[in-house]
């Protein structure tokens, strides 16, 4: 019997990458006229047969995925998010699945608009990358007709299947291994309820200073970012403390690069007067150039994980639904100074 022709042996061919030939094949943006149509002859010549065509004997359906972010998650360098997509979509392709990427802009979350690509049945299940405003999402999912998953947040107010880092432990972590540096005067930066992620964090941070008998000050829970927009390379949500910590935690990599160059602009060094970790392990670029401790987010599980329980959800196979945590690490920088007992 003849192997099956995959997206990766079209890829190999012609030299580009796995996404690039879905893309291709399902007339997605992103790939130049001449090359979808180098794509789509090879496939042919090939004998490639998609997901529809290969699964009809098993009575399967055919697997178009689709992905929705907010445009508020790409404001400032939020480039983290495409991170997350790409390795989604990567995901898909190995499971010869073509996956299509739709931008809920603000203005379309204010109005209650809802996706094109619900709107015109255009995908088999749908994946939401980010948290979307609370009423959106609440309408959102009384809307969506398909299966779906939520990917690095959790809809609070309903039940949903839904794949997250270890946020609160990952901070909890983090603020542990600060005290066993020496430090006690510690500060949280991140605007609470903003998303679940940060709060969740912030919560790990309590447990921490909860269990070395130190209490959480008002005036050291720092907000990061602006409620509405998410705002937080402009820096004007972040205002120092009058009393200073000897350490802040971070609620991401991104708020943790802005405080180390605010810190340098009032005259403090990191990590000398004071320690910065972060979280994420996403390096934003033109923001810092000091290499920051942090909880790394393993983005590629979290993926496979969405992609896998997806796949489930629509060919009705047998799965457990609820939240799945993915467990992270540590990974130490330059940006802590022990101090001296």
């Amino acid at each position: 019997m003849a192997k099956s022709v995959k997206l990766a042996d079209i890829a190999a061919i012609l030299n580009v990458s796995t996404v690039t030939v879905s893309k291709a094949l399902s007339d997605q943006k992103g790939v130049s006229e001449q090359m979808r149509e180098k794509i789509k002859k090879l496939a042919q010549e090939m004998g490639y047969k998609p997901p529809s065509t290969v699964k009809q004997g098993k009575n399967k359906r055919s697997y178009n995925v689709g992905v929705l972010i907010s445009e508020r998650h790409f404001n400032h360098y939020e480039s983290y998010y495409l991170q997350v997509y790409q390795m989604v979509a990567t995901k898909a392709v190995d499971k010869e699945c073509f996956t299509m990427l739709e931008i809920i802009n603000m203005k379309d979350e204010h109005e209650m608009k809802m996706p094109k690509l619900l709107q015109e049945d255009k995908v088999d299940g749908l994946i939401i990358i980010g948290l979307l405003k609370e009423d959106y999402l609440s309408r959102l999912e009384q809307f969506i007709k398909v299966p779906f998953v939520c990917l690095d947040f959790y809809d609070k107010e309903n039940d949903c299947d839904a794949v997250i880092s270890d946020s609160f432990y990952g901070m909890y972590k983090l603020t542990n291994y600060l005290f066993r540096q020496g430090h006690r005067k510690i500060a949280y930066v991140g605007t609470l309820l903003y998303t679940d992620s940060i709060t969740d964090r912030y919560f790990g941070y309590c447990k921490s200073l909860l269990e070395h008998g130190q209490r959480v000050r008002e005036d050291w829970v720092i907000p990061d970012r602006s409620m509405e927009t998410g705002d937080v390379r402009s820096g004007d949500a972040l205002v120092l403390p009058s009393e200073m910590p000897t350490a802040f935690v971070c609620n991401c990599d991104l708020t943790a690069g802005v405080l180390v160059e605010k810190l340098k602009k009032a005259g403090y060094r990191v990590p000398e007067d004071v320690s910065v970790v972060g979280f994420d392990n996403y390096l934003y670029p033109s923001i810092c150039s000091l290499g920051i401790t942090t909880y790394e987010i393993d983005i590629k599980e979290m993926a496979r994980k969405t992609i896998n329980k997806l796949l489930k959800k629509m060919s009705g196979e047998n799965y457990k639904s609820g939240i799945h945590i993915v467990d992270g690490h540590m990974v130490l920088k330059e940006s802590v100074k022990r101090l001296e007992e």
